[in-house]
């Protein structure tokens, strides 16, 4: 017989079960720095490069880098009572995140400029910047001194590791809602363990009471031979 996947619980400090999941601290998150790192990439590069009025684009890429940097803020956030609306979100983050990588290439594409991939020396230098830094104030003082060639290829390298990191995170959060179930079942186990823990309680404490008994009586029967029993 397939054995039932369990819900792992975890306890407040009092020994409480809780029903709710871990909280994420979205901060932490490599793939939402760099999602934060984009959004001000991103900005900077409209007020360089595209007119100021006129041009949908300039909307259109600024809301798709916060949609993505924001839907990770908010699946995150909800994440403790709602693995549904976390993966949703996410998901969304997702989307967002390719419409700007394709905003980007689009870009590169009608001004004639260079994608760097493969064996470029130059792409190899960004693409092992990007990995080993995923902060903003990594990427500020740059920022100022790249071209627009640079700065969008940078942009785009970004988009490529949020989009893998965002992926594979997804994925596990999947697998655990696959075999973790939601809010309700988290509750139902909650329930379950909590009636458990005191359960054993109480049986503990039947067994340490018995034990008094019998300690008690044998000591009853050891004054009853003293005689001093009275």
């Amino acid at each position: 017989m397939e054995q039932k996947p369990k819900t792992r619980i975890r306890n407040y400090d009092d020994g409480t079960k809780s029903a709710l999941r871990s909280a994420v601290v979205y901060t932490e998150l490599r793939f939402y720095q760099r999602s934060d790192v984009l959004y001000q990439l991103t900005q900077l590069f409209c007020q360089r490069y595209l007119p100021r009025y006129g041009d949908r684009t300039v909307d259109q890429m600024v809301q798709a880098a916060r949609s993505t940097k924001q839907n990770i803020v908010e699946g995150s956030s909800d994440a403790q009572t709602s693995a549904e609306t976390e993966l949703k979100l996410l998901g969304v983050a997702r989307g967002s995140n390719q419409e700007l990588l394709e905003d980007y290439q689009d870009y590169l594409k009608r001004r004639g400029l260079q994608e760097w991939f493969g064996k470029n020396p130059r792409f190899d230098r960004l693409h092992k910047f990007c990995q080993e830094h995923s902060r903003y104030e990594d990427y500020q003082p740059l920022l100022p001194r790249l071209g627009e060639e640079e700065l969008v290829n940078m942009a785009i390298c970004l988009c490529h590791q949020v989009d893998s990191a965002l992926t594979k995170y997804i994925e596990r959060k999947d697998r655990e809602f696959t075999t973790e179930g939601g809010i309700r079942e988290r509750m139902t186990a909650a329930r379950l363990g909590q009636r458990e823990t005191q359960r054993q309680t109480i049986e503990r404490q039947a067994r340490e009471i018995a034990a008094l008994r019998e300690e008690n009586a044998r000591l009853r029967a050891a004054l009853a031979k003293t005689g001093l029993s009275g």
